[in-house]
């Protein structure tokens, strides 16, 4: 078995500004959770993250959430990873001001502090250059407060993918019930990359 190369978290020179879809939602406006029993934003997680975001100017999203009892990782401090999950859900959430569906493909963090219990976490994460399917991004998380003590930055690159990357991948029962809800299937399909 050999091992690939890791996909650079860099830009290349000849990358494009990412451009914010006029479909967009405005900035300051909510942005709903895409999939309801998704960990990071789900609403039918009962002990889910429960991510909140809004879209911020250009291609950037603000998002925040509490570290609740079951995200410890040490005893009354925030699992490393569930702050990756949050950084991660954050990033794609660009995919709604782009008007793509796109899948992580690389993500680097770096934890800066830790993140106590019942603390709040305030992310802002951005897009930073497109070329082809691939999506260059960036994110901050801090503690407290927007402006609070620096907890996790991350770099990640995403990869565009059509709707059947996630029909030909994901639990039959899973897509059946997301087929069978006309609500859903609207919204999905407003954010079909075409070929």
């Amino acid at each position: 078995m050999t091992d690939s190369p890791r996909p650079s978290l860099t830009p290349p020179p000849d990358a494009a500004q990412p451009v914010r879809h006029p479909d967009a939602p405005a900035p300051g406006k909510a942005i709903e959770p895409h999939y309801e029993h998704c960990f990071a934003c789900g609403p039918a997680q009962p002990h889910g993250l429960h991510l909140s975001s809004r879209a911020g100017e250009g291609v950037e999203v603000f998002a925040e959430f509490t570290v609740g009892t079951a995200h410890q990782g040490a005893p009354g401090l925030a699992h490393g990873g569930v702050l990756v999950t949050a950084m991660d859900d954050a990033l794609g959430t660009l995919n709604w001001l782009l008007h793509t569906t796109s899948v992580t493909a690389r993500l680097e963090t770096d934890f800066r502090a830790p993140v106590p219990v019942d603390s709040t976490l305030y992310l802002h994460t951005w897009a930073e250059a497109v070329v082809g399917r691939k999506i260059y991004c960036r994110g901050e998380a801090r503690l407290g407060a927007p402006d609070g003590p620096l907890a996790l930055t991350a770099r990640a690159l995403f990869i565009q993918v059509t709707l059947d990357h996630f029909v030909n991948h994901g639990r039959p029962e899973d897509i059946k019930a997301v087929i069978e809800n006309p609500d859903l299937i609207k919204r999905t399909r407003a954010f079909e990359v075409n070929p």
